[in-house]
């Protein structure tokens, strides 16, 4: 067991920020990651994608490439097709990849695990040919694929309109956009407005103007506002039915790509016990950061998506912010006018960021989906279900785990675990925080016993 720096968990820009730095001011640092290569979830395949790929997907894409091409010039030693499926208090990390399992052990930690899709709890979200957004995103940059004849996209926020821009550049026409956005949300967002247009808000603002104009004079077409809405099997095709504008709506689609927004990917955070809040705007939890992105762990650091939604060009200041903390604590100089940079830098790119918190909030419904809804794919285990097991005594999410196996499945809880939440805290009229949340425990990732067992083999 080699004891190490820094071990930083995650690829994508915080951790390549945040390694590249440590490495190259003399941190002995260990990046891990379960991807083959760096970029994470936003610059995915970044050093393998063809030209002619990369140009559909744009040049907030193609920015990872430089970073990716730092990491790899640094003296980081780095850990790709790698899992860590335990992570403790003291800094050590139990890793798994194709020659078994092992342990490592850092001065401090790194989280850099991004963030995951909201799950979209709604009537035939389970049926074949419908996925999340993100999981057709991946199928287009990994492999440069796009689902087979009319795509129906559900949802709201900036994925939502990348995607649809992304297919139509790619040749796609044959789509259909429904966005589910709130009717109060323009209002509730324009107080906003001067701050989203200070700082680097007014290119990000142009941006989403500019993909919905491209939509719009494409023709795309475009609903709003759907209610009642269900996705139903059709044969080997899929409806979706919805009533808007006081009209009813029946739309054939060979598949159907659901997104309501992204939330912090909590679980290593929750299983070292980093303390958690409820955010009324973003509608997520967030672990408790300072400025420097250090958790209420000491030594644990946050950066990036996993401790608060951002994009990608914060991520990558929040892991070098991070680095820059380490580096001090190890006793290494840090250039403090960077510092200052990168800190006011990291201010302007959040500028827009309440702007479109409050834009984009996932309607009320998505909170508390009828009970013919499937909540636990894993298990099967509908709303209905976990709303009687609550009016019967369940005293929160744990104790319907313990009745009804809801997220006991390969998941472990990341695709339930926010409704069992909002489930809890509606039937019981407490608040999110109050309601509380599964409890996490390792292993993240499933390990053999066999695996196990051949650490205590002579």
């Amino acid at each position: 067991m080699t004891a190490w720096d820094a071990i930083v968990i995650g690829a994508g820009p915080a951790g390549v920020g945040g390694a590249s730095l440590l490495a190259e001011n003399g941190a002995r640092v260990l990046l891990v990651d379960e991807a083959p290569g760096p970029g994470g979830q936003i610059w995915r395949g970044i050093e393998t994608i063809p030209e002619s790929r990369s140009r559909i997907l744009g040049p907030d894409y193609l920015m990872g490439k430089a970073e990716a091409a730092r990491l790899r010039a640094s003296p980081a030693h780095l850990a790709f097709e790698t899992q860590a499926w335990r992570v403790e208090a003291d800094g050590t990390v139990w890793l798994k990849d194709k020659t078994g399992i092992r342990q490592e052990r850092a001065h401090h930690l790194l989280i850099a695990t991004g963030a995951m899709e909201r799950p979209v709890p709604v009537p035939g979200w389970t049926l074949p040919g419908v996925t999340t957004i993100g999981g057709l995103q991946i199928l287009l940059k990994r492999d440069g694929l796009l689902p087979d004849g009319a795509l129906v996209l559900i949802g709201t926020g900036p994925l939502f309109y990348l995607y649809a821009a992304q297919c139509l550049a790619a040749g796609k026409r044959d789509l259909t956009l429904i966005d589910t956005g709130d009717t109060g949300a323009l209002f509730r967002a324009l107080p906003h407005l001067p701050r989203a247009l200070s700082g680097r808000g007014p290119s990000y603002l142009m941006k989403g103007l500019k993909l919905l104009w491209t939509l719009r004079r494409a023709g795309i077409k475009f609903h709003e506002r759907p209610q009642d809405l269900r996705i139903e099997s059709a044969g080997e095709a899929l409806e979706v039915r919805f009533q808007s504008r006081g009209a009813s709506h029946c739309l054939p689609a060979g598949h159907v790509g659901l997104h309501e927004g992204v939330i912090p990917e909590s679980h290593m955070t929750r299983s070292l016990g980093c303390q958690m809040r409820w955010s009324e705007v973003g509608a997520a939890f967030h672990p408790l950061r300072d400025v420097h992105m250090q958790s209420s762990m000491n030594g644990v650091y946050v950066a990036g998506d996993a401790g608060g939604i951002g994009g990608a060009t914060v991520a990558l200041l929040e892991g070098r912010l991070a680095a820059m903390s380490i580096l001090e604590k190890l006793g290494r100089p840090v250039d403090e006018h960077l510092r200052n940079i990168t800190h006011r830098e990291r201010r302007a790119h959040l500028a827009p960021r309440p702007l479109l918190d409050r834009l984009y909030r996932p309607r009320a419904a998505l909170f508390s989906p009828p009970d013919e809804v499937i909540a636990c794919r894993c298990e099967e285990v509908t709303c209905g279900e976990i709303r009687r097991a609550i009016d019967t005594g369940s005293a929160g999410p744990n104790q319907v785990k313990a009745f009804l196996r809801s997220g006991m499945g390969p998941c472990q809880g990341r695709i339930c675990g926010m409704t069992l939440t909002s489930l809890t805290a509606a039937t019981s009229g407490l608040a999110m925080d109050e309601a509380g949340y599964l409890t996490i425990r390792p292993p993240l990732r499933p390990v053999s016993l066999g695996e196990i067992a051949d650490l205590i083999r002579p």
